[in-house]
């Protein structure tokens, strides 16, 4: 199987992508792990992260034995960054706007680039770059109803919410036809206190939605 194709499939498996955020390196790594422990095994580290790329290395290396855990980086605003996140390891690229110059290298790489679209131009743009996944940000200003009315007439295009993801509306989003949903605030906020492990019980809760949600609505 293609590289490209075989993270893509683990995106969509794992379902939920966490948006991690932090002011060090080493909040990051906590964060991350308690994370994947709470199951929440997709990760966008973003690039506002101090020394992302490092993060990333040690991630990659830390769960090199674990098939379910995609490291990927995020906010990633050029090229130039993109070649340092798959250099150290990255397995997907997400950026909050849609940049031709990243979609050219990560395509070259056979890495999934995540472009940020608010209009169905933008989507149109990425999908002829060769984007299979976009990322519809910031989701919270739009809502799910839009979702649902871009997979009409573009039912081969993947939508990954991201802004305003919580708990209540994850379901509208599954509903709305979303399979990847990017999480970052509601999933994050006991980092705020360094409560790891309650990050940890929050992760699992929203895997747990997301399975009853696969469940429901086969």
């Amino acid at each position: 199987m293609l590289r490209k194709v075989a993270v893509l499939s683990q995106l969509e498996n794992n379902g939920i992508v966490a948006v991690l955020r932090a002011e060090s390196t080493d909040k990051a790594l906590k964060i991350a792990d308690a994370l994947i422990s709470g199951d929440v095994k997709s990760i966008e580290l973003t690039f506002t992260v101090p020394d992302a790329d490092t993060v990333i290395k040690k991630l990659v290396t830390d769960y090199a034995d674990n098939s379910e855990v995609v490291i990927g980086a995020g906010t990633v605003l050029d090229a130039h960054s993109a070649h340092d996140a798959i250099a150290a390891g990255a397995k997907f690229v997400v950026s909050p706007t849609f940049d031709s110059a990243t979609a050219a290298l990560c395509n070259l790489y056979q890495v999934p680039y995540i472009p940020g679209c608010m209009s169905v131009n933008e989507m149109k743009s990425a999908m002829q770059a060769g984007s299979d996944i976009v990322k519809l940000f910031p989701s919270n200003v739009v809502g799910p109803a839009f979702v649902k009315d871009v997979i009409a007439p573009l039912p081969q295009l993947e939508i990954m919410p991201s802004g305003g993801i919580s708990l209540d509306n994850l379901g509208d989003w599954y509903k709305a036809g979303c399979r990847v949903i990017g999480v970052g605030g509601s999933l994050l906020k006991p980092a705020a206190t360094n409560d790891f492990a309650k990050i940890t019980e929050v992760a699992r809760a929203f895997i747990n939605k997301y399975h009853q949600l696969r469940e429901q609505y086969v």
